[in-house]
């Protein structure tokens, strides 16, 4: 017989229950509600991921969110300042596999290091046509961004800072990119990798308005066709900008100041415009051209370098024209028996160690310029020789050849000297001035 909850006997009974059990009544009405009102920061990083919608904008709040995640819909990651997104430093920490996905306002780090899986802070995936990562610091991953196929993807305004506690041949490059068609690399600070971009089988790119510091080299491209350089920075790199099995790039408006081997180095680079360009303070060469045919070099300046231009023998159909080559130890290294005319109709380069004339006022030297002469090409032939520069011999020599210009060896002529450096335009002056 049940007790009456009526009764006095039902309410004894009912007060008599373990409290245990009225818990257990009432948490099975409020738990569900308890579930429903969790907030957002309850959960993990990638739960909310999970969670989204496609066109959401996920916002995270200061503090340390936990990778590794995929995105893999069509959402915005972005967050307030002090969010970090931190990798568990076995993999990639952001991985994006979607289209028109963006990756904003964050710190990311604590990728893994492996070479072999090209390890980064994050990588675009085939899939991810048009995804976007922006405005971000992304720091101590091996690579920085990996774009690995995506078409049409942006990487802008990022600081990349790479690994500083690895030898240079053990760190990542701060941006790879591979087989990924318009893709564009715009306003990004990047230092302390292995190379600042580094290209490979692509084409319709553009790398502009970047900063390079303390890396190998600022700008290395390899097999990617049809693309832009311009308006970027590298400052004492081992190389500033090397174009190597590449063809029709433009190379515009970049600085190198004070790379310690070349500022430009183009390498089997054909039918590429390099122009307003200049390289300055540098090391070695400021400008290399080995077996590279076909380009045209105007308007750029290099200046302070150990040779203002190497230019091999292998290398055809190449024109330069007014550029400027300043203060340069050794002007043109050319070891060839041709003459090279570097010069159109009217218009040559300007060289500062041309003592010349201009009587007409044309803005053109009276006369040719010879950056070398038979000594030069005998100091470049057999090194030794160097020991007999002051020697009584060489300056009998020196003097013949300026007697007798038809003893004199092939090599580049400048027809049409200018009697000024052209100017460089502003933001490239501005720069060159520091």
């Amino acid at each position: 017989m049940h007790d009456n909850p009526g009764t006095a006997a039902g309410r004894r009974g009912r007060a008599g229950r373990p409290a245990l059990f009225r818990w257990g009544r009432w948490s099975l009405m409020v738990f569900p509600l308890i579930l429903a009102a969790t907030p957002s920061w309850a959960q993990t990083l990638a739960e909310r991921i999970e969670a989204a919608s496609d066109g959401d904008i996920l916002r995270l709040d200061q503090g340390v969110h936990r990778g590794p995640v995929i995105i893999d819909k069509p959402i915005t990651l972005e967050g307030e300042a002090g969010s970090v997104v931190e990798g568990d430093g076995e993999s990639s920490v952001i991985t994006v596999t979607a289209p028109e996905a963006v990756v904003r306002g964050l710190t990311i780090r604590g990728s893994g290091l492996s070479l072999e899986r090209m390890d980064s802070g994050v990588v675009l995936t085939q899939q991810a046509t048009g995804a976007v990562v922006t405005d971000n610091r992304i720091e101590g991953n091996l690579f920085g961004v990996h774009v690995e196929g995506a078409e049409r993807s942006l990487v802008a305004d990022n600081v990349i800072i790479g690994r500083r506690d690895l030898r240079m041949s053990e760190r990542g490059n701060g941006v790879y990119l591979w087989n990924a068609p318009d893709a564009r690399i715009i306003g990004n600070r990047v230092r302390y990798g292995r190379d600042g971009i580094f290209t490979t089988t692509s084409k319709r790119n553009l790398f502009a308005g970047n900063r390079f510091e303390d890396l190998r080299y600022g700008v290395h491209y390899m097999y990617t066709e049809d693309s832009t350089v311009r308006d970027n920075v590298s400052v004492g790199n081992h190389i500033g900008y090397a174009i190597m099995y590449s063809n029709r790039i433009e190379v515009r408006g970049n600085v190198s100041r004070g790379d310690r081997d070349h500022g430009l180095m183009f390498n089997f680079a054909n039918y590429s415009q390099i122009t307003d360009n200049a390289v300055v303070e540098g090391g070695e060469k400021c400008v290399f051209i080995y077996n590279a045919n076909y380009n045209e070099f105007r308007g750029n300046r290099f200046q302070g370098c150990e040779l203002g231009v190497h230019f091999t023998a292998g290398s055809e159909q190449n024109t330069l024209v007014e550029n400027a080559f300043i203060g340069n130890r050794t002007q043109v290294k050319y070891v060839g028996t041709r003459n090279l005319r570097w010069a159109d109709e009217e218009r040559g380069n300007y060289w500062s160690d041309h003592p010349a004339f201009d009587l007409d006022g044309d803005g053109i030297a009276d006369q040719a310029y010879r950056p070398n002469g038979i000594v030069d090409q005998i100091m470049w032939r057999v090194p030794q020789a160097k020991l007999l520069l002051s020697s009584p011999a060489v300056q009998l020599l020196r003097w013949a050849q300026s007697a007798f210009p038809s003893i004199r060896p092939g090599g580049v002529v400048d027809t049409a000297p200018l009697m000024a450096p052209p100017e460089l335009p502003d933001a490239v002056a501005a720069e060159v001035r520091g």
